[in-house]
């Protein structure tokens, strides 16, 4: 296994992209610039002048290895994951290196799951798709909630957002990935309602009640991945949504030097065992600028061996969770809520 501390960022030109690279930069990593557009990589800001930048695609399999040759892990960011991830992926697996991204795309993440499992064993590296806001977060925070055991009779997330002023990169996935959504019923990945269930959840300030949809992002498949459980829903709430699908609403904008928009998000995770619920509750702003730390937590624990071995796994199921979360506590507040006996932290319409 690579122990090279250059970690190429494909898409790095772009809004999530950027934060990855001043992450990894500020975790004492190398990056490597890479992206298909060779002008908008030599227009990145001055502050990567220094850093090497490789323009290659994704059409030609050889080059693309041969791009990733001496770089210790591999950051996809570049979406619609639908076409990036598996291409890139396969390189970084012939080329020795881990590969991770931040899909919230459910197919990408089985595909990637279906496909690359048994190479990447054999290479010696990971496969870490979702790592990121949507799917890794409350793989995450399920994941640390069950406190060490592998099973749960049901999950419930609700991710809350104040506000959503999605990037193009988000508006066009959401264009594209038309597939249906899946959800674990009985114990087993299912397609979601139609129409898609609806409530009110109870979020921790600053949200509070708030009008929700089951909406499942990519946790849905990584929880499958590595937990048995019974029942999984998925919530958004449904002005953040109406924010995503109102054409008018503008991309983020900076209100920090680091970049941060003022967004403020609460990821909601409720698990329960019998009679026994245990609730986090992680709350931060920017969904986007969060991935970064995210991300970037994992290429470093890939690169300094604290992980659970090759293969392709779900963030939960590679890592230790709690101590995830305990590192990501300088952008992240990760709290535990009451303890619902019933349901509690939610309430049906």
């Amino acid at each position: 296994m690579s122990t090279c501390e250059r970690v190429l960022v494909y898409g790095a030109t772009g809004h999530t992209g950027r934060f990855v690279v001043d992450e990894l930069l500020r975790r004492g990593l190398t990056p490597v610039l890479a992206g298909r557009n060779a002008a908008r990589l030599a227009d990145l800001p001055q502050r990567y002048a220094a850093l090497e930048r490789v323009v290659v695609g994704l059409d030609d399999a050889e080059a693309l290895r041969r791009a990733l040759g001496g770089v210790g892990a591999v950051v996809n960011t570049a979406g619609p994951f639908l076409d990036t991830a598996l291409p890139l992926a396969r390189a970084a697996v012939a080329a020795g290196a881990h590969y991770l991204d931040v899909t919230a795309e459910q197919g990408v993440v089985r595909e990637l799951y279906r496909e690359l499992d048994a190479p990447a064993r054999e290479a010696g590296v990971a496969v870490v798709p979702a790592m990121a806001f949507y799917g890794g977060l409350a793989d995450l925070l399920a994941t640390a909630a069950l406190g060490g055991e592998s099973s749960a009779d049901e999950v419930e997330v609700s991710i809350g957002l104040d506000r959503w002023w999605p990037t193009a990169g988000t508006r066009e996935t959401g264009a594209r990935n038309t597939a249906t959504r899946l959800v674990i019923r009985d114990g087993a990945l299912a397609a979601l309602a139609a129409p898609a269930p609806t409530g009110v959840w109870s979020f921790p300030e600053p949200l509070g009640d708030q009008a929700v949809v089951q909406l499942p992002f990519s946790e849905v498949v990584t929880v499958d991945r590595h937990l048995r459980v019974g029942e999984l829903r998925s919530y958004l709430n449904t002005a953040s949504l109406e924010d995503l699908h109102d054409a008018a609403t503008p991309p983020p904008t900076a209100v920090e030097e680091d970049g941060r928009s003022a967004q403020q998000f609460v990821v909601d995770v409720v698990v329960r065992r019998g009679s026994d619920a245990r609730r986090l509750t992680a709350s931060g702003r920017d969904i986007y600028a969060v991935t970064a730390p995210i991300v970037v937590e994992g290429v470093v624990r890939l690169l300094d061996g604290r992980h659970r071995g090759p293969g392709a796994s779900a963030p939960g199921q590679l890592f230790d969770a709690a101590d995830v979360l305990a590192a990501l506590a300088g952008s992240l507040t990760v709290r535990p809520g009451s303890q619902p006996g019933t349901a509690s932290g939610r309430r049906s319409a």
